[in-house]
């Protein structure tokens, strides 16, 4: 090799994130649903994606079906294995975020703990929490995916609202009650907080 060959590692500069959100003309951030199973956070969030494309952003939704199938497909639902869970899901954010793209994550992420250490590892100025506010009795009427039968059968453990608790957030960015507002008022509520945070503005150095 070489000896006049430039080093590269010290030659070539990595993009930053500053960068890619400048060709993407938009700030990454990270929205985090949480909520009740059955609340509607499957449906806000996609339905946030499809409001968001509209407007040219991209984005990823994140949710318990592609990431349990995925790179969290050997923990369970213990405290402890919804906390490497939650923390996995953040990790997987902040590359997200480096990458200038906004992420839509849609995670019962029951506890204040979990969700602060969610917050921790993205960075709080990244992190916007909404809180899919609508009651147990009203998501266990829904039940569409018959898990709260289960759950009361006794052949799910550790079921969020039935053997274990949620803790709901006290000061959210964005509170969505799904049981009151229709999906449409509820997207638009969201809108307004969010868009200012992802609207794209050139740092001038």
């Amino acid at each position: 090799m070489s000896k006049n060959r430039p080093n590269i590692h010290t030659y070539h500069k990595i993009l930053q994130r500053e960068d890619k959100e400048a060709l993407l003309q938009q700030q990454s951030r990270v929205i985090w649903l949480t909520g009740y199973s059955g609340s509607g956070k499957s449906t806000v969030a996609s339905s946030l994606e499809k409001a968001l494309s509209r407007r040219n952003f991209l984005t990823q939704v994140l949710d318990g079906d592609n990431i349990r199938a995925g790179i969290n497909n050997n923990l369970g639902f213990t405290e402890e294995d919804r906390m490497e869970n939650i923390r996995r899901i953040a990790e997987v954010n902040k590359l997200f975020i480096h990458c200038g793209i906004i992420t839509i994550n849609s995670f019962i992420s029951p506890t204040k703990k979990i969700r602060a250490a969610a917050r921790q590892i993205v960075g709080d100025e990244n992190f916007l929490e909404v809180f899919i506010n609508a009651p147990l009795e009203i998501c266990e009427q829904r039940d569409t995916k018959g898990l709260y039968k289960k759950a009361r059968r006794g052949e799910i453990k550790n079921f969020t609202g039935i053997d274990s608790p949620f803790e709901p957030p006290e000061n959210p960015d964005i509170e969505l009650k799904t049981h009151l507002d229709s999906i449409e008022e509820s997207i638009e509520k969201a809108l307004r907080i969010i868009l200012p945070e992802i609207t794209y503005v050139r740092n001038y150095h």
